[in-house]
């Protein structure tokens, strides 16, 4: 008798990332390629999903995979139908049957970040939104409008911040900062002696990029912040707060009190001043101490096992998806 497998993909903006299980939640395989975001990442989303599934699947049966389910950043109501049209492409490109279900990353996020069925999630990483959960459903979503209208917080806008800021000091809006130099660095640009040349520099290759890697400078805005740099902790508070007024408003008549609040992507996993004041003022709000959402294709994975069985896979086949990475 063939066993049925699963298969979850995380397609950010950054990275995609796909798994494949059996509906034990014993993970098979992993795939990953470039971000499949349709608004910051560049390129086309349908070939780096394909990339990741043919890799994950490698090795295993496609006509044994019962379900899937798709995570993807800008897949919201604005971005649906393009969202669903790259997974429905990719997945019968990498030799699937029948249709991959397609929701956003932040429910992937939550999924991965608990097995619970109702709480919030916190989302940093190249963008950034709030979500409450309610019967395993979304319930209230705050941000997540992507690099140009909102996620603020988020990587890309802790990039562009900074940016913004060595702007303001090279053309005499703003004070000095010690993220001039290491942003200068990190874009490639050519360091001038004449500050508007050396502004000029920076623009020419900050707009030849994807907003996406705008992202990568967000480490150097903590750096610069640790060594004492006032700009750079002045951008540090900002997004804090930020993040944590939109948790604030999705909490809202949201789920009860000492319900999980899951903390996803990099600028709130990978450490950091940032990092470090979210988790205070969650602890400070909620009374909660926060879960972490690692693997956003073991949650995509978690709710494509709920799909084939009709209900919220329990802690034993939560823990096999979440730890096994």
């Amino acid at each position: 008798m063939r066993v049925p497998l699963v298969v979850g993909v995380d397609a950010g903006a950054t990275s995609t990332r796909c798994l494949v299980s059996t509906v034990d939640g014993t993970v098979l395989g992993r795939g990953r390629a470039a971000g499949a975001n349709q608004n910051s990442s560049g390129g086309r989303p349908a070939e780096a999903l394909e990339t990741a599934l043919r890799m994950a699947l490698a090795g295993l049966d496609p006509a044994a995979v019962a379900a899937g389910v798709i995570g993807a950043a800008g897949a919201a109501s604005a971005g649906r139908a393009e969202a669903r049209a790259a997974a429905e492409e990719a997945w019968h490109a990498a030799g699937l049957t029948g249709d991959p279900r397609s929701v956003t990353d932040l429910e992937v996020a939550f999924a991965a970040g608990t097995g619970r069925q109702e709480g919030l999630l916190l989302l940093s990483g190249t963008g950034a939104a709030a979500m409450a959960f309610r019967d395993g459903a979304p319930f209230r979503r705050c941000d997540g409008y992507g690099w140009l209208l909102g996620d603020e917080g988020s990587a890309v806008w802790l990039g562009r911040e900074a940016l913004r800021a060595v702007l303001r000091a090279l053309d005499g809006r703003g004070p000095a900062t010690l993220l001039t130099g290491p942003v200068t660095t990190a874009l490639e640009a050519e360091a001038h002696v004449d500050p508007q040349e050396h502004a000029q520099a920076l623009v020419r290759v900050a707009y030849r990029r994807p907003p996406a890697a705008l992202g990568l400078l967000a480490p150097l805005v903590g750096t610069a912040s640790d060594a004492g740099d006032d700009v750079a902790r002045g951008i540090v508070e900002a997004a804090a707060e930020h993040l944590l007024h939109a948790l604030d408003v999705v909490s809202r008549g949201g789920p009860p009190e000492g319900s999980p609040v899951v903390l996803a992507g990099s600028v709130l996993l990978a450490g950091g001043p940032v990092a470090e004041l979210v988790r205070a003022g969650v602890r400070q709000r909620c009374k909660v101490t926060p879960a972490e959402a690692r693997d956003g294709a073991a949650g995509a994975a978690a709710l494509a096992i709920a799909a084939c069985t009709g209900e919220p896979v329990g802690d034993a086949v939560h823990a096999r998806l979440t730890n096994a990475g």
